[in-house]
């Protein structure tokens, strides 16, 4: 056997290994930066001097920018990858960007909030952009009967990544004297500075192994731009005429909400319940090392079982976790929550991934996934309208959190609807 070890189709494992290290490395940007320090470090070292209620706006206006942003780039950007054959390099570029604005964050000082949130929003549009062309490679480094355990091997890699950087993280601002730093502000600050190295070190594998078919057209940048734009506008017209395109990202977004609702929504009942910050950390990593095994457990079961069976059994789950919040009173009972989400989160997204690479024609994955992005970036818009609104009805936040069960019985029923088989026929 060759140290490669090529599938049928030809693919390699050496290729598919760098290509899936890639969610190890960007993972810290998401888990140390995003969820972990960012938001609690612009409140008290960054937008100190302001109001709690005026750096809650600034944090939320310069999230919601980023957000927009990305919502009408991803489309394009992967549009124009997809034309000239430019997805490493289109990758290579969002990375760097966000590598080298995650580095910055180190230099700002104290105060300095406008800088601090500029360079997180330029750090989180090339971040999800860097998704978009990540997860187009898919079908460049796997034959579809392997995109199941290619995307959950990329995902569990993620989680363990993600949760090993940030236990460091952590352990740096809980003991900085072992790290030979003065105190936990500036563990926090090379927290920061860990991140952009490690993303960077650990994304090489996927530049050094991963190769992209076709061929570069070599066209100037103003023809590019204006050729993936019309390449869109087809690419759209195609997905309204392709029945199981369509109604597999109607599905996706309305169960990625609830998803994405579950996951917003567990922090913010935890800390509504008095819970410490040690103890959503704590729930945060236990997500974080589940998610590892779990997500590449799915894989496995995709592979004997079916892909949208798999993805059905972790929209169950999710609904139980909506139930099981209900009666959430104790730390215990949170962390029994986590480790539910830590089991199913990552083979929900991987498996969706994976399915979707199934339903389009390999030649546009660029701007199909780009499509794909932009529907998770309108998640958690539903969800939060759901629970407020129900909240607002019933006078009770625990009745209200079970009105996101919805969300995941609309998105596996209209899952049911859509024929992978089909559409490849169709493509």
């Amino acid at each position: 056997m060759t140290d490669n070890s090529t599938s049928k189709a030809g693919f390699t494992r050496r290729a598919q290994i760098g290509w899936a290290l890639y969610d190890w490395a960007n993972s810290a940007f998401a888990t140390t930066v995003v969820a972990g320090f960012f938001p609690i470090f612009f409140k008290t070292y960054w937008s100190a001097d302001y109001a709690a209620e005026t750096s809650t706006l600034q944090l939320g206006l310069g999230s919601a920018l980023a957000s927009l942003i990305v919502l009408f780039a991803a489309p394009i950007g992967g549009a124009i990858a997809d034309r000239g054959h430019h997805k490493k390099a289109a990758l290579a570029l969002a990375t760097a960007l966000a590598v080298a604005a995650t580095f910055a964050l180190f230099f700002v000082g104290a105060g300095h909030w406008l800088a601090a949130m500029g360079l997180f929003v330029i750090a989180s549009i090339a971040f999800f952009m860097a998704m978009v062309f990540y997860d187009s490679l898919l079908v460049n480094v796997a034959a579809p009967a392997d995109y199941d355990r290619v995307s959950a091997l990329g995902y569990g890699l993620g989680y363990l990544g993600g949760g090993v950087l940030l236990a460091v993280n952590v352990a740096m601002t809980l003991k900085p004297d072992w790290f030979g730093l003065a105190d936990r502000t500036e563990a926090v600050r090379w927290a920061f500075l860990s991140v952009a190295v490690w993303w960077g070190v650990f994304s090489w594998p996927l530049f050094a192994t991963v190769t992209e078919t076709g061929k570069a057209r070599g066209e100037p940048i103003g023809k590019a731009v204006s050729g993936g734009l019309k390449d869109l506008a087809v690419t759209i017209r195609e997905i309204m005429g392709r029945r199981e395109v369509w109604l597999f990202l109607l599905a996706y977004w309305l169960y990625i909400d609830g998803v994405h609702t579950i996951i917003r929504m567990a922090v913010d009942f935890g800390l509504s319940l008095g819970f410490g910050q040690q103890s959503l950390i704590a729930a945060l990593l236990l997500v974080q090392f589940i998610g590892f095994p779990a997500a590449i457990g799915f894989g496995w079961l995709a592979s004997r079982w079916e892909t949208k069976k798999a993805i059905y059994l972790g929209l169950v789950v999710y609904g139980a976790i909506s139930a099981w919040g209900y009666f959430l009173t104790a730390v215990w009972q949170f962390y029994v929550m986590a480790a539910a989400i830590g089991l199913v989160q990552g083979g929900v997204q991987s498996l969706s991934r994976s399915y979707f690479a199934r339903l389009i024609p390999e030649a546009k994955s660029g701007e199909y996934f780009g499509i794909y992005n932009m529907m998770g970036k309108f998640a958690a818009v539903l969800g939060p309208i759901l629970v407020g609104v129900t909240a607002a009805a019933t006078g009770s936040a625990r009745a209200s959190i079970l009105s996101v069960v919805v969300l995941f019985i609309a998105g596996g029923v209209l899952l049911t609807r859509v024929d992978a088989r089909q559409a490849k026929a169709n493509t």
